[in-house]
């Protein structure tokens, strides 16, 4: 406890350098180093609680719930069409959250490896958007809902794959990108993959290598393309295992713009991420895209395997699994899940519309919380414990805030008569002086009526420096002075 609190003194009143220079530099700096490393970023969210969902426990157990709730059904048959698939137990079921601030969640079955399939096709694609953008990718694949079923033999108007999300267009963008060079995970997280469902996929791909041959007489392979090469290298790609953890992450880049938020490092540019969303919402979760669209409100992408890939787009990437698939392919307990999740919280794609009934908001404080931060305040600065406050200030609580009596945290120890309260609140967290309590006293007020000469010193000459152009509490005699004396306040 005592380090603890030596560590948050020097974050909190000193820079890194001076940090370093005050610290026992052969033992506790070694060891804080050590630890801190390069998270200082997410170290530095968590004492601030900056997080993009700053009440993660409360709403995690609302997550169980749901991942609970999802459980029970128990409808949906596994996909048996590729052999190894038809393996799996239909009582798996694992969810995994990953927010863009690289908070984590699991529930259920999530260590368990399964194959990415369809989830792969939006990956491919932003990797060849990445690569190669928009205009050169879509020369070869549209960007249209197709309304047929995804491994139908059929082209649009304009003799290409209606889009990246069918069997056909996948195996087109597969011939643009010739090897993926791109991580969308850390080398910490599980990618594998299984040849026992690659080998499964080629033996009975018939209808693929179909739509291959289809594709081969419409001539809508690049130049010097090879429609074998190209489809061996789809099979691959719908063969690579991840987890649902890992594939966590890969939803929380899309949903981060392309930026991993384990690492903090772009693997996909900004263009190939909107265009990636833009087209899993539309027609990401095959013949039920539209009524998934309507109802979830949000990008996504299915696989026979029983994925559902889902982006929140600036909060957070999801992976479900669960083989039981419904009659138009898509994971019966993922779907459940998704569709709970948006009822809610407010996460559908236009559920911030004025005037639309409020759901919860997951990025925000409740009220609640931030009635219990004015008490807790409060009641440290009348006690006279810098401790607390200083933690209040590491997590970024508004030490200006207000009691019922519009009185501060600066009223109440210059009431008190706490100097160090009073020096910590002033000199450190630079609150201002001049706020009016109901009767009209500032904090100085407070401090001259109790008689505490130590603390009307310190206030004087804190009201002689402080920054007064900005506040609505100062009288305008002394902004106009930029100097607040003891006697033009009084």
């Amino acid at each position: 406890a005592e380090r603890r609190k030596r560590i948050e003194n020097s974050l909190l009143n000193s820079s890194s350098l001076d940090y370093k220079k005050n610290y026992d530099h052969n033992s506790d700096f070694c060891l804080f180093n050590r630890f801190v490393g390069g998270n200082i970023v997410l170290l530095s969210l968590a004492f601030r609680k900056k997080f993009i969902i700053p009440e993660f426990e409360e709403f995690v157990a609302i997550i169980n719930q749901i991942y609970n709730r999802a459980k029970e059904e128990d409808d949906g048959q596994v996909a048996d069409y590729i052999p190894h698939l038809a393996k799996f137990s239909p009582s798996l079921w694992g969810m995994s959250l990953c927010t863009v601030d690289g908070q984590r969640h699991s529930a259920g079955d999530t260590k368990v490896p399964f194959c990415l399939q369809s989830c792969v096709k939006p990956l491919e694609y932003a990797i060849a958007v990445h690569e190669q953008g928009t205009e050169h990718v879509h020369r070869f694949v549209g960007k249209e809902p197709s309304g047929l079923k995804f491994n139908m033999l059929s082209l649009d108007e304009d003799d290409k794959p209606h889009n990246p999300m069918v069997n056909a267009g996948a195996i087109v963008i597969s011939s643009l990108i010739k090897v993926n060079r791109h991580s969308l995970t850390p080398s910490m997280e599980y990618v594998g993959f299984s040849n026992a469902t690659f080998q499964s996929e080629k033996e009975t791909g018939d209808r693929n290598f179909a739509i291959g041959y289809y594709l081969k007489e419409k001539k809508c392979f690049p130049c010097g393309a090879d429609m074998i090469d190209a489809l061996d290298f789809y099979f691959q790609l719908c063969s690579i295992e991840v987890t649902c953890e890992s594939g966590s992450v890969m939803a929380a880049t899309l949903a981060n713009g392309g930026i991993c938020p384990i690492t903090g490092e772009r693997v996909l540019t900004a263009e190939a991420v909107r265009n990636t969303l833009s087209l899993m919402h539309s027609c990401g979760m095959y013949d039920y895209s539209g009524q998934f669209a309507f109802h979830v409100g949000l990008p996504a992408k299915s696989g026979v395997s029983g994925a559902v890939l889902l982006v929140v787009p600036n909060v957070m990437g999801v992976m479900c699994w669960s083989p039981p698939l419904d009659k138009v392919g898509n994971s019966v307990r993922g779907i459940r899940f998704c569709q709970e999740l948006v009822s809610l919280f407010n996460f559908h794609n236009y559920d911030n519309l004025r005037h639309f009934v409020k759901k919860q908001d997951p990025r925000r404080w409740s009220g609640e919380d931030r009635n219990k931060s004015v008490v807790n305040v409060m009641f440290a600065a009348h006690s006279g414990d810098v401790s607390a406050l200083r933690r209040f200030a590491l997590s970024s609580m508004d030490l200006e805030q207000k009691d019922y009596d519009c009185r501060t945290a600066l009223h109440v120890a210059a009431a008190e008569g706490h100097v160090d309260v009073v020096q910590f609140l002033t000199q450190t967290c630079k609150v201002n002086p001049f706020v009016k309590d109901r009767w009209g006293n500032i904090p100085l007020d407070d401090a001259i009526q109790f008689a505490h000469t130590k603390v009307v010193k310190i206030l004087q000459e804190y009201q002689q420096t402080y920054s007064v152009q900005s506040s609505p509490d100062v009288p305008d005699h002394i902004k106009q002075s930029k100097l607040g004396s003891v006697e033009g306040i009084m």
